[in-house]
């Protein structure tokens, strides 16, 4: 299941043009977010914490790294998907894991620019030390605390699209 927060509207022959280096005060269009997570209680307050941010943004979210591929790719009923701005990405998902995600989207010359944020339960260094090997730009443990989690999240949001300067896509 896939859910969309806002409309999607671009041109169905190519992908939409970005406005970067990315400057918020002069940006009009909603920063594109993917969200890869299987979880729906961590998808749900991730979610509800990008809506309740200060910056204007538009989140997919998928659930498996499969459904990410395809969403990036533009397979299937993603033919029509946005380049995202930035992918928040779980480590831990059936079907294609997290680390699988990551090596594909730095393998991909046109990928390899988005920022990629591993947001995971594991603490475990294996797991840390395997995805900065795989070049992800952060890596964040969710915290179990709600009010922490949703936290982190606008702490995330606010440090990619208001600190951080971004090359063109």
């Amino acid at each position: 299941m896939t859910a969309t927060f806002d409309e999607i509207t671009c041109d169905p022959t190519r992908p939409q043009p970005r406005s970067f280096p990315m400057s918020i005060s002069t940006r009009t269009e909603p920063i594109e977010i993917l969200l890869v997570e299987d979880d729906p209680g961590d998808a749900k307050r991730t979610m509800d914490a990008l809506r309740d941010g200060r910056l204007r943004n538009r989140i997919t979210h998928v659930e498996d790294g499969l459904e990410a591929t395809a969403y990036l790719w533009r397979e299937g009923e993603y033919t029509n998907a946005p380049r995202p701005d930035l992918i928040l990405l779980d480590l831990h998902m059936p079907r294609m894991n997290g680390k699988e995600v990551l090596a594909e989207v730095k393998e991909d010359p046109d990928l390899r620019r988005i920022p990629v944020v591993m947001m995971t339960s594991s603490e475990q260094e294996k797991d840390i030390i395997a995805a900065y090997n795989l070049h992800v730009n952060s890596y964040v443990v969710k915290p179990v605390d709600v009010e922490q989690f949703i936290g982190a999240v606008k702490s995330i949001e606010h440090f990619w699209f208001t600190i951080v300067k971004l090359p063109a896509a």
